[in-house]
């Protein structure tokens, strides 16, 4: 099997309803988030998909839906208050968690046809967490 990962950045906002620590407050993150798509076989140019088409695809996704955005769950009564204030919010069907965030993006690059076989999402330079089928 072959695998490429291509790393996106950005910059996005969130909090974890109910959590009892920091995590708890709006905050923000330089998040990353690496893309592993695989095949057993190479295509005519030898590779398993060209890096630029995933930063075209799951990037461009990326940088529209969470880059510069406030990521909050369906039950934090802040998102209508920001959405009200005309802030950028996203609302999630899940507490934006990093693990919750990566299976979004997962979910996002298979519906875009990507051959994922695993999304790894980097909250702060020291902890991630990753999804994958």
């Amino acid at each position: 099997m072959f695998s490429v990962i291509r790393e996106i950045h950005f910059s996005y906002g969130h909090r974890v309803l109910g959590h009892k620590g920091p995590c708890g407050y709006l905050h923000g993150h330089n998040g990353r988030a690496q893309i592993e798509v695989s095949s057993a076989t190479l295509d005519e140019l030898n590779m398993v998909v060209d890096f630029a088409k995933i930063k075209e695809t799951i990037g461009s996704w990326i940088k529209a839906h969470f880059d510069h955005r406030m990521i909050l769950w369906s039950q934090d009564p802040l998102h209508q208050v920001l959405k009200q204030a005309g802030e950028p919010v996203v609302v999630t069907e899940e507490n934006p968690t990093a693990e919750a965030l990566a299976k979004l993006i997962y979910q996002e690059a298979k519906r875009l046809q990507l051959p994922v076989t695993k999304v790894i999402l980097w909250e702060t330079e020291n902890s991630c967490a990753s999804y994958h089928e």
